[in-house]
């Protein structure tokens, strides 16, 4: 609650000036849900506006790969698995916002369109395409047309919220006459031609980068370093994955080269299990393995110290009865990183072979 007598009235104004009117709006918006207490202020506005600098980014990426609008396009012959999937996630997202908007639920709206903006937009479907974009047949025609097609879309979707923005957008790629799109239809999910089997390929991509990066950071590999990746037990359909996608998970997760495993299992090799495969990552000659087993168990005594003693602090009932309400907050927060921490240095030491 804002206060003239506290002092913590907040000038939207302000606000607006310095990080302007969508970034406010949308904050606001997504801050709405009921219950909920809000700390609205200029670090949470700042953070939303880089919500609504990510969208400008994404535009100006589409324009420099040539991805304008074409109105002869239709989705429902999309034939590439990444253009079905992000045609049906988009489809998702459509009828999630959708019901949101319908029911009130503004901060739920807010947050879908967030989530597929920033991640299967920006963060997943640009980043594939890249290499595709990067020719000049009809695969590169395709993901042209289909990221316009989506780019559209989420301009829609968010204009509502982040009006301002979104209608430049709109305006600089023609998808309709100037200041046209606050009269434009929201948008309707579209056909896409076996979208199940789309989901299934690129969430298997989707999947296998974060884990190669996970252990990656986890073992202190060298950011510049390129790591070999084996495949051990997988699947005809995973292997076959592996080599469809191979130029995008390399380029990601900075691997050199992808096979199967044959023979035993390398020493020295971190795991990791995506699905029926083992992700195995041979170190030995990258990094000081048992260097690394030392320092990451070191790590983990000291995490496992500070949990305990924050949990007794917590179990204290004198402490949690007279301590502030956020102090005792404080310390559970903390009691809940520390146990994250313990977590992933666990997962980290099973890595190791």
């Amino acid at each position: 609650k804002m206060s003239k007598t506290k002092g913590n009235v907040i000038d939207p104004l302000s606000l607006i000036e310095d990080y302007g009117a969508d970034a406010l709006r949308y904050t606001v918006t997504a801050q709405s849900g009921t219950g909920r207490n809000v700390k609205l202020g200029p670090s949470l506005v700042e953070a939303n506006r880089s919500f609504v600098t990510k969208l400008w980014n994404a535009a100006r990426f589409c324009e420099m790969n040539a991805c304008w609008h074409d109105p002869a396009f239709d989705p429902s012959r999309a034939r590439l698995p990444l253009s079905r999937w992000i045609l049906d996630a988009a489809n998702r997202t459509i009828e999630e916002a959708t019901e949101a908007l319908e029911a009130w639920r503004l901060a739920d709206y807010a947050l879908a369109c967030y989530r597929f903006t920033w991640g299967d937009f920006c963060d997943w479907f640009l980043e594939l395409a890249k290499p595709g974009l990067a020719g000049d047949d009809a695969d590169a025609a395709e993901l042209r047309a289909v990221a316009a097609h989506v780019l559209g879309t989420i301009l829609r979707l968010l204009h509502p919220v982040i009006p301002f923005v979104t209608e430049a957008l709109w305006d600089h790629f023609g998808f309709g006459e100037p200041g046209s799109l606050i009269r434009t239809a929201w948008p309707e999910p579209v056909a896409v031609e076996h979208p199940e089997a789309a989901r299934g390929e690129v969430r298997w991509v989707i999947r296998l980068i974060p884990e190669l990066r996970a252990v990656r950071s986890e073992m202190n590999v060298p950011a510049g370093t390129r790591i070999q990746l084996l495949l051990r037990d997988a699947a005809p359909e995973s292997l076959a994955r592996a080599e469809r996608w191979a130029d995008s998970v390399m380029r990601l997760a900075r691997v050199a080269t992808i096979a199967p495993l044959e023979g035993e299992m390398p020493k020295g090799a971190a795991q990791a299990i995506l699905d029926e495969a083992t992700l195995v990552m041979p170190l030995a000659d990258v990094i000081d393995l048992a260097g690394e087993r030392t320092r990451l168990e070191t790590t983990r005594k000291r995490t496992a110290a500070e949990a305990e003693k924050i949990a007794k602090k917590l179990a204290n009932q004198d402490f949690v009865s007279r301590a502030p309400e956020d102090i005792v907050d404080e310390n559970r927060d903390r009691l809940d990183a520390n146990r994250d921490e313990l977590a992933r240095l666990d997962a980290a030491l099973a890595r190791i072979a």
